[in-house]
Parts: C-alpha cells; structure tokens; sequence
C-alpha cells in the first residue's frame, strides 16, 4: 500500500516510539529482554507527489525513556528494577542527550517507503537505513536496527561480563494516519 502525499507528525500523543533490547553471554538466561517507550519525541513524515522530494526527521530525547516491561529472566522486573534500568541509561550509555535522524533519500516500494538517512547521536553519526511499512486501515510501522557500538557505545554487561545487552536494538515506530 502507499503512503498518500502530505505531511504527517507524530509524538507520543498519537503514537509510540518503542525500543526492544536483547541479551547475551554466558548467563543470558539471567536477564531480560526490554521493551522501552519514548515519552518525548516527534517526527515528521513528509511524502511528495515527487518522491525525491519527501522526508522523514525524527528527534528524541534520551532521559525520556521509560522501561515498561522486561521478559525472560530468573526473576520479573519490579519498579526498582525498571527505576534501577532507566537511571543506568541516564547516567551510563545515553547520557540524557538527544537523538535525531533526517532522511537523505525516501524512495516508494510495493508496501510503503525506503527510507535512507543519517543518525545522530552521542556525537557519531551513522548512516541507516529502513522501511516504513503501510496496511489497508491508514496503520504505519518503521523498523530500524542500531547497532551501538556504531555510536561509541559500549553495550551494558553485569555480572563481571557474563551478561551483555545485545549490540543491536531494535526501534520501532507505529503510528495511524489520519483518515483521508
């Protein structure tokens, strides 16, 4: 399906900006797989009649994650657990900076867009790349990989290394179109 021209801005009003961790390492089965939300974050969708002309600008600020929910592990998350989680991104791998991502070029597929743009964040900018995705009911989704280590990151680990948070993290917009 395509994505109909005009210009579309989301946030965390009118849709969700989500973060999945993974985890590796020798005790893995120890941790948790993290699903983080966004609380403070917009974008920006701007698709043209002339397709070189659209646009996709995403920013999003790092201290406004919050960890909803952790799967796997020995024992389940409480809110000191989440607390503990959220405050390690603060003060050890994000810093509470902001993220940006603007595309460079937005190109049509049989099931919405190609989306090929830069990121920027903790002062390294990485090219990425992704693809926004349409359905019949106006519902859109964008899914990028990031690798950390791309971005002078150094993935968390505990346990004196035997548990890692994966490199990639998977991030994920959805998001509804207003109707026509």
């Amino acid at each position: 399906m395509s994505i109909p021209a005009g210009e579309y801005r989301f946030g965390p009003d009118n849709s969700t900006l989500a973060i999945n961790t993974g985890r590796t390492g020798a005790v893995a089965r120890a941790g948790h797989d993290l699903l983080i939300h966004v609380t403070s974050w917009e974008a920006t969708l701007a698709v043209a009649d002339d397709p070189a002309q659209s646009r996709v600008e995403v920013s999003a600020d790092s201290s406004s994650m919050r960890v909803l929910e952790g799967t796997g592990g020995i024992q389940s998350l409480d809110d000191d657990d989440r607390q503990n989680i959220q405050q390690t991104i603060d003060d050890e791998v994000l810093h509470r900076t902001k993220a940006s991502f603007r595309s460079s070029s937005v190109a049509p597929t049989p099931s919405g867009l190609h989306v090929q743009g830069e990121l920027e964040m903790l002062d390294h900018a990485h090219a990425l790349a992704f693809e926004v995705t349409a359905d019949g009911d106006g519902s859109i989704e964008a899914v990028a990989v990031i690798t950390q280590t791309d971005f002078g990151m150094k993935p968390y680990t505990a346990l004196f290394g035997a548990l890692k948070v994966a490199n990639d993290v998977r991030v994920t917009l959805t998001a509804k179109l207003p109707p026509e």
